[in-house]
């Protein structure tokens, strides 16, 4: 019996491969196949943070309930909305084959619009997840002082195991 997906929590790292591979890792590819029920990657820049957001393809029902939800919140607070630049924005995702072993190939454009340089670091988020490269994460506040930690042990581990 297949389980329902439940969303992305937990955190990993994947050191950058050679012709701008990554691994997506095992925690994440599981959930990913059970929201895209295949092996497609949805990534997209994220939109406040200079990380990417990742997420499976049953994502896409939910973006056009979520553009509803920040149109009447706009409204019911005044504030002036742009309904199709805010659509463009969330829809403006690649979906990105990965194979068996999680391997998936960066654009070029996602590399350079989240500064990802040798690794990314994965975060759960529940609906999405995040990809950071971690010069990046360790510029945020203190309020990411968890995930932080959590990435510089990671590309520790990463690290030694290289050598």
């Amino acid at each position: 019996m297949e389980q329902a997906f439940t969303g992305y929590s937990g955190q990993a790292y994947s050191p950058a491969g050679d012709k701008g591979r990554f691994v997506l890792p095992p925690l994440f590819r599981k959930a990913v196949k059970e929201s895209s029920g295949s092996r497609i990657l949805c990534i997209n820049k994220h939109d406040r943070w200079t990380c990417l957001s990742g997420f499976g393809l049953s994502r896409k029902e939910e973006l056009e309930r979520q553009l509803d939800r920040e149109e009447e919140m706009a409204f019911k607070f005044g504030r002036e909305f742009d309904r199709e630049t805010r659509g463009f924005q969330l829809n403006a995702f690649e979906e990105i084959p990965f194979d068996d072993s999680g391997r998936f190939v960066m654009p070029a454009y996602l590399r350079e619009l989240a500064n990802v340089e040798d690794g990314l670091f994965f975060l759960g988020g529940g609906r999405f997840f995040t990809m950071w490269t971690p010069s990046e994460l360790y510029k945020m506040g203190d309020e990411w002082a968890a995930a932080k930690a959590a990435c510089k042990a990671l590309v520790a581990e990463a690290e030694a195991k290289r050598k």
